[in-house]
């Protein structure tokens, strides 16, 4: 399955992060079970993308673990997070990435997953890869 996942460009630049093996897990944090939770898989390609921007760059996803706040306490272990970035959260999924690299920069169409979308799946519907 094919992903895109939308960064926070406030939070500065998270994809030269990932490209340069820097940022190796990606984690999302919800209040509810919405993608990627119970979506991304290992095996799975992350496109990503700055809010607003095309998709520059992809990742494999090596390995995930997913956690419910009771559990959050082995996500900060493992994650280097902190209480108040979780305080609202309910769900977290963490993924190990692996063979980041470039693309060529593509745009993709975000109807019908809400405009505040910030992670995106395709089922079978692959993504045109550079």
């Amino acid at each position: 399955m094919d992903h895109v996942a939308i960064m926070n460009k406030s939070f500065g630049d998270l994809i030269a992060k990932i490209l340069s093996r820097e940022k190796k897990i990606e984690s999302r944090w919800s209040k509810n079970r919405v993608a990627p939770w119970g979506k991304v898989q290992p095996g799975d390609t992350i496109y990503f993308k700055n809010s607003g921007g095309p998709v520059i760059a992809m990742a494999e996803v090596e390995k995930i673990r997913q956690f419910e706040k009771k559990d959050f306490d082995k996500a900060r272990k493992l994650f280097s997070v902190s209480n108040v970035w979780t305080k609202d959260k309910n769900y977290c999924v963490l993924m190990w990435l692996k063979n980041s690299k470039k693309v060529s920069p593509f745009k993709i169409n975000k109807a019908g997953f809400g405009s505040a979308a910030a992670w995106l799946c395709y089922f079978n519907s692959p993504l045109i890869q550079s």
